[in-house]
């Protein structure tokens, strides 16, 4: 069986950097993709990316801002760990219909009895990590820092390698743990 495998990009292009991304999914849809891939550009709509991934995917890539604290345009790939997505504090899921945090979407979906595939996120280490979080008072910011720019194209290859090896049946569903 063909791996079904769902590229999904995220963040806000009126906040900088954290529009991260939503380029790589516009720089993606101009290149050819197999028709197992199915890309789709969330931007900040954290209910449509929460049915999305009740559907039955093989290989889910998240693509987003992600600050860690490295270089601003420093790629990372992360795999979310699947004790922390299940855990249940008894607590209301925090799920925000017009802003986007993925790990509670993650929750959520597992929350609401899905199996979410294997989760890759492609990450890019914003340059200015306080331009992904909104203020009332902000005005915003269009388009992305230098760095962040500059990584987009790192993060396409990134990603087509690991489409790549899904295909070829590399990139097998961890147990969950």
């Amino acid at each position: 069986m063909t791996p079904r495998i769902l590229i999904a990009c995220v963040g806000n292009i009126f906040l900088g950097d954290d529009g991260f991304g939503t380029e790589v999914a516009q720089r993606l849809a101009a290149r050819p993709l197999p028709p197992e891939v199915l890309l789709r550009d969330f931007g900040i709509r954290g209910i449509d990316l929460t049915y999305a991934l009740l559907e039955p995917f093989e290989l889910v890539i998240l693509v987003d801002a992600c600050p860690r604290g490295g270089e601003p345009g420093t790629i990372y790939l992360v795999e979310p760990d699947q004790v922390e997505l299940n855990a249940a504090d008894g607590g209301a899921l925090p799920l925000e219909t017009h802003a986007m945090n993925p790990m509670n979407v993650l929750r959520a979906v597992c929350s609401m009895g899905g199996s979410p595939a294997r989760i890759l996120i492609v990450g890019c280490e914003p340059a200015e990590p306080g331009s992904l979080e909104f203020e009332s008072d902000a005005e915003g910011k269009l388009g992305l820092s230098s760095p962040v720019q500059a990584a987009v194209d790192e993060a396409i290859a990134l990603i087509e390698s690991l489409i790549a090896k899904a295909l070829a049946g590399e990139l097998t569903k961890k147990a969950a743990g």
